[in-house]
């Protein structure tokens, strides 16, 4: 099939490249000029494993190209989708400014039936407000479809060629063939709905995946005063299959840009139809006090923070991806500089990304774990990279000034902390915490 795809995000690169692997003829939009440059130039603008490789494989056997103008690629094409970022306003409602310009370019450049798929994540409803946009100001023939992305960062390629399941939005059965015959080489779970309930069950899946994190994160806190450990009770809940074992991971809580703006979204949306959405506004509270945990950790080892050189390990969100977006090291790193501390820092691949974000001339950016740990009084581990568990923690503590470690995502086991001196906090784990304290030179 020949497909557009407007947008190349995260959702939409990924797509383009996983549909032209399957062998249909793609052709990625970005209204950003300098974007597609890099694309045609073999660069790609987000770290996502194994997406480089397969765009060169495709650019080369000429089924995937980039464009900055989307007249021509709309008019050659059986399928446009849209995949343009939905970001939050202020209010926590999608921003679809852009999904409407969108609308309003297909329909310009349309000449003969298309189908317009939509992946971007929107408020239920926003596909009958596409097919009104594009209906004003077309008269060629046209089906509008919704197929939520539920792809992985840092597993992205994964999830989308070896999907659970795939949902297709549709009130036409021409329209509904036509999808389904696309993803038929992906999976046989194929879901057929109306359209709103493709729209709601994109935020219903993400804000119950967020509930679970929450959930866990919640017991966590209780463990540590209880003295039960998390993971084996995360272990013991897992194996029931009406809970299952993913997303029971405690930490310091989740980020990216789906999870925080999905359930900001989605507690917006019952909002606007007069319903208040209280466990999700829960689930969102409990997710802003988790990160500032690691706060705490620090004041109970060190007290005041003021001078004191913290390390950070690890920046993204969640590992193998470079988004920073609402990751919990941002809040972390901004009240450790609020507390006057000096932040040395390190991330394999998301420190260009993070330095757009905060700077500070208290922040010292590091080139590797080891270097973050010289001369620290503490260093906290926020993202499980693994390069940060293959660490040496031996190493690690003979280059600090003072052996202090907070674990933030439960890396390390208790037969690793045994064979160092570490004062050793971790989350819902109070068997294995080690309390440090410094002498009081009197």
């Amino acid at each position: 099939m020949k497909i557009t795809v407007i947008g190349t995000g995260y959702v939409g690169l990924v797509s383009g490249v996983c549909f032209a692997e399957l062998g249909n003829e793609v052709v990625c939009v970005d209204k950003i000029k300098a974007k597609i440059e890099s694309l045609n130039r073999g660069e790609v603008p987000i770290y996502e494993p194994g997406l480089e490789e397969l765009i060169a494989k495709n650019t080369k056997e000429g089924r995937l190209s980039f464009s900055d103008n989307l007249t021509a690629p709309v008019e050659n094409s059986e399928i446009i989708i849209i995949a343009v970022g939905t970001p939050p306003l202020p209010n926590g409602e999608a921003d679809l400014q852009y999904v409407d310009q969108v609308a309003r370019d297909i329909a310009l450049a349309m000449n003969g039936y298309k189908v317009v798929m939509t992946k971007s994540t929107v408020p239920v409803g926003t596909n009958e407000r596409i097919k009104g946009i594009i209906s004003e100001l077309t008269t060629h023939p046209f089906d509008v479809v919704s197929v939520p992305e539920f792809l992985r960062e840092g597993s992205a390629i994964k999830d989308t060629l070896n999907p659970d399941r795939i949902i297709i939005g549709s009130d036409s059965p021409k329209a509904q063939e036509q999808i389904t015959l696309l993803h038929k080489p992906l999976t046989d779970n194929i879901i057929i709905t109306d359209i709103r309930s493709a729209e709601m069950i994109k935020y219903a899946s993400n804000a119950f995946l967020a509930t679970k994190i929450s959930f866990i994160n919640e017991i966590a806190n209780i463990c540590e005063k209880v003295g039960a450990d998390v993971t084996k009770v995360a272990i013991g809940m897992g194996y029931d299959k009406r809970i299952g074992s993913s997303f029971l991971q405690a930490g310091i809580g989740y980020g990216g840009s789906c999870f925080p703006k999905d359930t900001g979204a989605l507690i917006q949306i019952a909002g606007n139809v007069n319903y208040e959405f209280k466990l999700l506004k829960a689930v969102v509270d409990v997710n802003t006090d988790q990160r500032f945990n690691v706060i705490a950790k620090l004041k109970e080892s060190l007290g005041d923070l003021k001078d004191r050189t913290i390390g950070i390990w690890g920046l993204a969100f969640k590992p193998n991806t470079d988004d920073i977006r609402d990751a919990p090291a941002i809040d972390i790193v901004e009240a450790l500089v609020a507390a006057g501390a000096r932040i040395r820092v390190y991330d394999p691949i998301a420190m260009p990304n993070f330095k757009r974000v905060v700077q500070h001339a208290s922040i010292e950016w590091c080139d590797e774990p080891y270097e973050v740990a010289t001369g620290c009084d503490a260093v906290c581990l926020l993202t499980e990279w693994d390069e940060f568990k293959n660490v040496d923690l031996i190493q690690a503590e003979a280059l600090m000034k003072q052996p202090i470690l907070i674990d933030g995502r439960n890396v390390f086991s208790k037969e690793q902390i045994e064979k160092t001196n570490f004062s050793y906090y971790s989350v819902g784990r109070p068997s294995m915490t080690r309390h440090y304290r410094e002498p009081v030179n009197n």
